[in-house]
């Protein structure tokens, strides 16, 4: 595991994952980053790692790490980490996150901006590691959407909704969640004009829709990709995982 970027990798329709880990611990009521809290025999962050070392075609992985917990970071996944195999060849990278999402997403592409403009990274996925139950087939479907499209995300049924006034909200409607991919010279692209305008994205797919004229599909997931935000959450993807 290093904490630099990447060396140059040989192909050129190779993939690259960021791991979002640099949130914090507060509404799941923890004293530490969420993604640290222990998921059955693993840290949290440890699943979406590992869903995402078996991406097809992957190359790379960013984890994106709160300021300070870099060496904490490493600590927890080195343990969970293959040592065998064709996901032992995978690097995995750490770099600091910025005081947003919007700034953590562009610290993990200025990392691996360099093999993009070399043509050497087709496509970048971009993940909340506080989602570990996202599978390798969802990650290998948004990519597969995102190299025909331009950029795709998971989307799940969103039931139950009221307006304001309690009438039944309009519909279908949908939950957007993570993995989300994108072609990855348009998104570096996308977020170098942000940058200008001085615009953050609630989620990449916000800005890469608003500077990159590409569309981006929406395809089919479940609410079993869920985020773990409080702490029954952590139950419920305990539940999930025992089937």
């Amino acid at each position: 595991m290093s904490t630099e970027t990447a060396e140059e990798a040989p192909h050129p329709d190779g993939v690259t994952v960021v791991v979002l880990g640099a949130g914090s611990g507060t509404r799941v009521g923890a004293d530490r980053n969420k993604v640290l809290l222990p998921l059955r025999d693993r840290p949290l962050l440890a699943w979406s790692v590992l869903h995402a070392l078996a991406v097809r075609g992957v190359e790379r992985v960013v984890v994106v790490t709160a300021p300070g917990e870099r060496d904490e970071v490493a600590e927890a996944l080195a343990p969970h980490l293959p040592v065998e195999g064709p996901a032992a060849e995978v690097e995995v990278a750490l770099v600091d996150g910025g005081r947003s999402r919007h700034a953590s997403e562009w610290n993990a592409l200025r990392a691996v901006a360099h093999h993009v403009e070399a043509g050497r990274t087709e496509v970048v996925a971009v993940h909340d590691g506080a989602r570990p139950l996202a599978s390798p087939a969802l990650f290998d479907t948004v990519v597969a959407a995102a190299r025909e499209h331009g950029g795709a995300l998971p989307a799940a049924p969103a039931t139950g909704l009221v307006t304001e006034t309690l009438r039944p909200a309009p519909g279908p409607l949908v939950g957007v969640q993570t993995p989300q991919a994108f072609r990855a010279a348009p998104l570096l692209e996308a977020y170098r004009a942000a940058g200008r305008d001085g615009f953050e994205g609630t989620d990449t797919a916000a800005t890469f829709e608003r500077y990159a004229g590409l569309p981006v599909r929406a395809v089919r997931s479940t609410a079993a990709n869920l985020k773990v935000t409080w702490p029954e959450d952590l139950a419920l993807a305990e539940a999930l995982l025992r089937g």
